[in-house]
């Protein structure tokens, strides 16, 4: 997943020099990503009910992996070893459940 979210980034970055004359910035990658978090929330409202919309699981799973890449992009962006990181975040959180049941 990590090689190909990077892949796909280079290629937008030669269409954001092409169209801007430079690509985007992290600070711009995170702006969009926040703009899918927005997405994701309206078609889960969609999916509870709340709002109305078409092809809901099918956006549903488009929407998740639009943020998936966009944090695995700001992970490379920002030179984080995300699989390291994923492992030791569910590590911490799996010792403080398991400390927490005591």
């Amino acid at each position: 997943m990590i090689k190909k979210a990077k892949d796909i980034r280079a290629e937008y970055s030669k269409l954001e020099k092409e169209k801007y004359g430079r690509e985007w910035t992290a600070p711009e990658i995170y702006h969009g990503f926040v703009g899918d978090v927005g997405d994701l929330g309206k078609i889960i409202m969609a999916k509870e009910g709340i709002r109305e919309q078409e092809n809901i699981d099918q956006k549903l799973a488009h929407e998740l992996s639009d943020c998936l890449w966009s944090i695995l992009v700001l992970a490379d962006k920002y030179k984080i070893n995300i699989e390291k990181s994923f492992t030791e975040s569910m590590d911490q959180l799996e010792r403080k459940i398991k400390d927490g049941s005591k």
